[in-house]
């Protein structure tokens, strides 16, 4: 009986111990495609507005030779 209940404990301990590895490995997903998401729709959102300010420019510039 002794031997079933420290086994018993044993894997509790090493389900604990896979809980909380779990967790972290969760939290580096969310953070990893945080960044990536952020890493691509800045860039993107930028372009959004910098394409046409770069249009604007260039055809006033060479509005006159066109």
């Amino acid at each position: 009986m002794e031997e079933i209940l420290q086994k018993l404990t044993q894997q509790e301990e090493q389900l604990n111990e896979i809980a909380s590895t779990v967790k972290k490995i969760k939290l580096y997903f969310v953070v990893m495609l945080s960044l990536s998401v952020a890493t691509f729709i800045i860039p993107l959102v930028g372009l959004i507005f910098v394409v046409p300010w770069f249009l604007k420019t260039v055809g006033s510039t060479y509005q006159g030779l066109l």
